[in-house]
């Protein structure tokens, strides 16, 4: 009780002041309630720091799996990583790093404008690093890396199609990050422009939104439609594991438009007629599907003779590339 009534007195008397108009000093309460601050604030700080160095992560992904993606569909490269000496790849994964470094300087995954030198080299070696990762999902996703791949083989189709993704990585910012308002275009009559409803207009964005997927569903996988390596890597693939690779494509669709930061998350939600990211991201896959086989039988990869396997098989496997590029697309209306 003595103890009590001795700090009861004194926090009494800690918001006073002295009759010449000074306050009083601050008490271990208010120490308390200071440092408590500071520690809440340093933790959000860290927090926020975190998810920026995430979506910084998200969107070297995203741009490596966008420039990777279509080389990962040449069985060439796949015979020249798995004949290639140790020595020359090494000098591939030098060559490689030379070039990211050089692209570092100049663009980079990250937002920030000014870098010291060692900065370069460091986020060029996350970027590698990125870069492998991401080539190794792909590889592993289609099969072209197992567990009775020899490891010889399997580091040079690693090496050799890492290339690209981690160019990709470097490239993102400057190829996807798209933040300046854009104006869009609006019905004229009578040389007076005339306003769409919010029914109207969310209809046209979710057209604009259709639309863009099928036009970057067919930039990217339309050099990769006619090829053989399609049917090879579906025949390869075990019906279970056209699932994974369904939900790859839908996984890396969402991180692409609404994970990596590229687009305000928060606007695209009061776009169009599809709130939901989940809905958005499901009604894309299904239009690049479509895209998908409408490519295949563009250029006689499937016909009516084929059976329904071979149909499911081949429109999956491209559908992977065609989310990619329909995901880039609209992000970048």
């Amino acid at each position: 009780m003595r103890f009590a009534g001795m700090y009861g007195k004194r926090f009494r008397y800690s918001y006073g002041s002295h009759s010449d108009g000074h306050k009083l000093p601050q008490t271990n309460c208010d120490r308390y309630l200071q440092l408590r601050s500071a520690v809440e604030n340093n933790y959000s700080l860290q927090i926020f720091m975190w998810i920026e160095e995430l979506r910084a992560i998200l969107r070297g992904a995203a741009g490596s799996f966008l420039f990777g993606i279509p080389l990962l569909y040449t069985v060439e490269v796949w015979a020249i990583g798995s004949s290639t000496g140790a020595i020359r790849l090494l000098a591939v994964q030098a060559a490689t790093f030379v070039v990211v470094l050089l692209l570092t300087q100049i663009e980079g995954f990250r937002r920030s404008l000014s870098i010291h030198p060692l900065e370069t080299v460091l986020e060029s070696i996350e970027a590698l690093g990125i870069g492998i990762i991401c080539a190794a999902i792909a590889l592993v996703l289609l099969r072209r890396i197992t567990l009775e791949t020899p490891l010889s083989e399997a580091l040079g189709k690693l090496i050799f199609e890492g290339v690209p993704f981690s160019l990709g990585v470097t490239l993102a910012r400057s190829t996807l990050d798209r933040r300046s308002i854009r104006q869009r275009r609006t019905f004229v009559l009578e040389g007076n422009p005339t306003p769409l409803s919010a029914a109207a207009a969310g209809i046209r964005d979710t057209l604009v939104d259709i639309d863009a997927t099928i036009i970057g569903a067919i930039v990217i996988a339309f050099s990769i439609a006619p090829t053989e390596e399609i049917s090879i890597v579906a025949a390869g693939l075990p019906p279970l594991w056209l699932l994974l690779v369904m939900a790859a494509s839908l996984l890396i669709s969402y991180i692409i438009v609404f994970a990596s930061g590229f687009t305000d998350r928060s606007e695209r939600a009061q776009r169009g007629l599809l709130l939901s990211p989940l809905t958005e991201t499901l009604l894309a896959y299904v239009v690049v599907l479509i895209a998908s086989a409408l490519m295949l039988i563009f250029f006689q990869q499937l016909t009516g003779n084929d059976p329904w396997q071979e149909w499911l098989g081949n429109i999956i496997v491209l559908g992977l590339p065609a989310s990619v590029g329909g995901a880039a697309g609209r992000i970048l209306v």
